[in-house]
């Protein structure tokens, strides 16, 4: 099982990453197919039963469910129906050892939207799941790579940033970092979350690198606009256009 380079990053509407649902009580299958995932820089959670795949919908809200027919708990079908009960539009891809035509039909049939016998290849399960996430309204990155939020406006390929119309100076880690903050608009990001995306703890988990490189941040961006970056007390930083209520 392997991958090739992503193809071009699918986004929910709002911007933000889509978000998929790993149901497998196979630890192996369910790490692979979570790296391979994030490789398409969509945000994955992984579950190993049914019990645990139907809580953890209820709270992440996935755009699509990769789901094991087979599970110890409760099968797959009755998973699909309670996660529905919540989010009756949600796609689901089943997963199954069985390969036989009834089975595939039955799956279908039980309301699933795609079916892939295992072992499958890494590149068909991402290939379908993009078929399904576009076809459920998911949006491709702009092609030039530049992020856009409110006014302001980052190249991720030349590097620019700018703030309605006005270039912003940025270091390496400031870019970085607000890079982050607009592929997750109107997302609440721990102090946590951002350290392991810039700075992948190499600064000892310290949060207060996370609250100084905000401050210039502040300072740069806004400069006597209205503010972008607002801090959640307790929960982190949000960045969001000037005009959001």
């Amino acid at each position: 099982m392997t991958t090739a380079a992503p193809a071009a990053a699918l986004t929910r509407p709002d911007g933000t990453r889509l978000r998929v649902l790993v149901v497998d009580d196979e630890p192996n299958i369910a790490e692979l197919l979570m790296m391979a995932l994030r490789y398409e820089g969509w945000e994955v959670r992984t579950a190993v039963t049914g019990r645990a795949a139907v809580d953890t919908a209820r709270t992440f809200s996935p755009d699509v469910l990769v789901l094991d027919w087979m599970l110890p708990d409760i099968e797959g079908p009755e998973v699909m129906r309670r996660v529905r009960a919540h989010d009756d539009q949600v796609p689901v891809l089943f997963l199954t050892a069985r390969d036989a035509v009834e089975d595939r039909i039955a799956g279908l049939t039980a309301g699933g939207d795609d079916y892939v016998t295992k072992p499958f290849s890494l590149e068909e399960v991402v290939a379908r799941l993009r078929a399904l996430v576009r076809r459920s309204g998911a949006t491709e990155v702009r092609s030039d790579n530049v992020l856009v939020v409110g006014d302001l406006m980052l190249d991720e390929d030349s590097r620019d940033v700018t703030r309605g119309g006005e270039a912003v100076e940025l270091t390496a880690t400031e870019f970085e970092l607000l890079r982050y903050l607009m592929r997750n608009p109107r997302r609440v990001l721990s102090k946590a979350q951002i350290l392991d995306r810039v700075w992948n703890y190499d600064f000892g988990g310290q949060a207060n690198v996370v609250e100084l490189y905000i401050s210039y941040l502040r300072k740069k961006i806004e400069n006597g606009r209205s503010p972008m970056i607002h801090t959640k007390r307790g929960a982190g930083y949000v960045l969001k256009p000037a005009d959001d209520a």
